[in-house]
């Protein structure tokens, strides 16, 4: 079939859930788009449900070459197959038919550096690309995910009426624009997948906490999650874990969750933001908190024998005792407030990492249009991104969320509450690292004076590193071994 005989105006490879399903969006927007799958089964597949959704204009192609020739010029590509050696053996596939001009988006979770890779060797193709990101999981890419695409402008302008259709609807405006050069879209994706993790890490420890501390049962459980859906934790995450408490096993008695085996997967971005906060030197405890907790969660029989060695040692659980004393009411509140602040600076540090990235590469990354993207979609969506958007309009060059004065004032407000439910879980013996993380964070942005000039003292002692004084110009070096036994002030300046 050529593109003579075909109206399809976009075409899409790989046809997994994620490529089914953004297949499906496309086609019910009223673009007529050709698809095509290695395994010619799942190109059946996809075709049968788009009969039965509503005999959606869709049209499968049965190879790489008729594929591409189906698709109207300047023709444009989704791809959406693991990232990796599955992308690069695609755009083969398909690249060996397209012409100059022509567009690939590769819509998988990518590092950006094989984006910007694959930039240049469209380019030398005479081709256009995207890298973008796509969140909001299978029921978002059905029906409105949020979309991140970056690389070449042109591409994005050849397919912006397409994805601005295809994306969440929110108040403001479709959840899509454009976010920069090179593997800016992937980069992006991958914060807001590290600062999924912190997310997912508090939400699980604010249960932790109401369950062994506070006594709760899933029922209850179900509805505190479900009233704090209504006002400021109104998200994604939290709507769906009041869901998850409400689910009955059926294969035993009581509810689905206590079933569960507690081993935590990941696909890995986590583990890639968490890598370039350090390369960046941007402090990011809360995401790196929660994959630490990933890793933990996985040494499941590990965990099993410490707990059986140090109970033998004599080690005794200390939440039966810190529950007598408990108001469940005050607990559940207090909880609130912790995780409303602690979730604050999980997203503080995806931001800061986000303008760190963007300050070395050029990217000109706009923050409050990428708070705005998240407000519906993806993962991540939640009410107080309107107002992280609003705190960039404001300032756009804000050093920290946790700085801005309408942010600034609910942590001041929250921080009490936010102390007593960590201290609450230390002494019952209940470990909330991201919690501890988070106000661990705020603690230490907000002091004018740390004891980093001790630890400088030890650099300058062991390792001449020098150091700064606050009263005076110069980095200085001082003899400390033998100041300290002789007792006499004797200060070497380098200048």
């Amino acid at each position: 079939m050529t593109s003579s005989l075909s109206p399809a105006q976009i075409g899409l490879a790989g046809l997994a859930v994620m490529g089914q399903n953004l297949a499906l969006n496309i086609a019910e927007k009223g673009f007529p788009i050709a698809v095509y799958n290695r395994t010619t089964t799942k190109i059946d597949e996809t075709l049968n449900r788009a009969k039965i959704e509503g005999d959606l204009p869709m049209y499968g192609q049965y190879s790489a070459r008729d594929f591409v020739l189906s698709i109207q010029r300047p023709r444009s590509i989704i791809i959406l197959v693991k990232a990796g050696v599955p992308v690069d053996q695609t755009i083969a596939a398909v690249s060996e038919h397209m012409d100059a001009g022509d567009t690939i988006i590769d819509g998988g979770n990518e590092w950006y550096e094989n984006t910007e890779r694959r930039l240049v060797e469209a380019h030398s193709r005479g081709l256009l690309y995207l890298g973008m990101g796509v969140s909001g999981g299978e029921d978002g890419a059905r029906y409105g995910p949020s979309l991140m695409p970056g690389g070449d402008f042109e591409a994005y302008s050849n397919v912006e009426n397409v994805l601005k259709k295809i994306a969440a609807q929110v108040d403001d405006g479709p959840c899509v624009t454009y976010i920069g050069e090179g593997g800016a879209g992937n980069f992006v994706k991958m914060v807001h997948n590290g600062i999924e993790y912190g997310d997912m890490q508090l939400i699980s420890e604010a249960y932790d906490v109401l369950k062994n501390v506070g006594g709760l049962s899933n029922e209850e459980l179900a509805s505190i999650f479900d009233e704090w859906n209504r006002g400021e934790l109104e998200s994604f995450l939290v709507e769906i874990t009041a869901d998850i408490f409400k689910v009955k096993d059926e294969l035993a008695d009581g509810e689905l969750v206590d079933k569960i085996l507690d081993k935590t997967g990941m696909k890995g971005t986590g583990k890639w933001t968490v890598q370039q906060a350090a390369e960046l030197s941007v402090a990011a405890p809360t995401i790196a908190a929660s994959l630490d907790c990933r890793y933990l969660s996985g040494l499941k029989e590990e965990r099993e024998s410490a707990a059986k060695a140090l109970s033998d040692a004599g080690m005794t659980e200390q939440v039966n005792a810190v529950r007598g004393g408990v108001d469940k009411k005050r607990l559940i509140d207090d909880v609130r407030q912790a995780l409303y602040a602690s979730k604050i600076c999980s997203y503080a540090q995806g931001m800061n990492l986000l303008r760190a990235k963007s300050s070395e590469k050029n990217w000109n990354l706009n923050f409050g249009e990428l708070a705005r993207i998240w407000k519906g979609g993806c993962i991540i969506r939640a009410v107080f991104l309107d107002r992280i958007k609003k705190a960039y309009q404001r300032n756009p060059d804000l050093s920290s969320l946790v700085v801005d004065p309408e942010f600034a004032k609910e942590m001041v407000q929250r921080q009490a509450a936010w102390r007593r439910v960590v201290g609450l879980a230390i002494s019952a013996g209940i470990s909330t690292p991201g919690m501890c993380a988070s106000l661990a964070y705020f603690d230490t942005y907000r002091r004018a004076r740390l004891p980093a000039n001790l630890v400088q003292a030890q650099r300058d002692y062991f390792g001449a590193h020098t150091y700064e004084r606050i009263d005076r110009p110069g980095a200085y070096h001082t003899e400390w071994s033998k100041l300290a036994r002789k007792g006499n002030p004797s200060v070497a300046a380098l200048h």
